[in-house]
């Protein structure tokens, strides 16, 4: 049961990387949109920051320093206890 666990919070964790990296290239596309004086969304994401982009950060290192608690305790475990 908890290797489903760890696997379901990798899942959400690996998901959630990769719209980090897309808001943060977004945000690159828009700044350099903005200092062309092209609108390329920049006020848009600078209007989810708040909502959208700064919970999937933290939720990004909230879930990475849980699946590294979560190893360090099935490490120190016995191997009969960790099935």
């Amino acid at each position: 049961m908890l290797e489903k666990l760890v696997n379901g919070i990798n899942t959400v964790l690996m998901v959630n990387l990769f719209f980090v990296l897309f808001c943060f290239g977004w945000l690159v596309v828009g700044l350099a949109g903005r200092q062309l004086g092209i609108p390329l969304g920049f006020d848009i994401w600078y209007s989810l920051w708040p909502l959208v982009i700064q919970p999937a950060i933290g939720l990004l290192m909230a879930g990475s320093i849980l699946t590294g608690l979560v190893s360090q305790i099935r490490k120190r475990l016995p191997s009969s206890q960790s099935e």
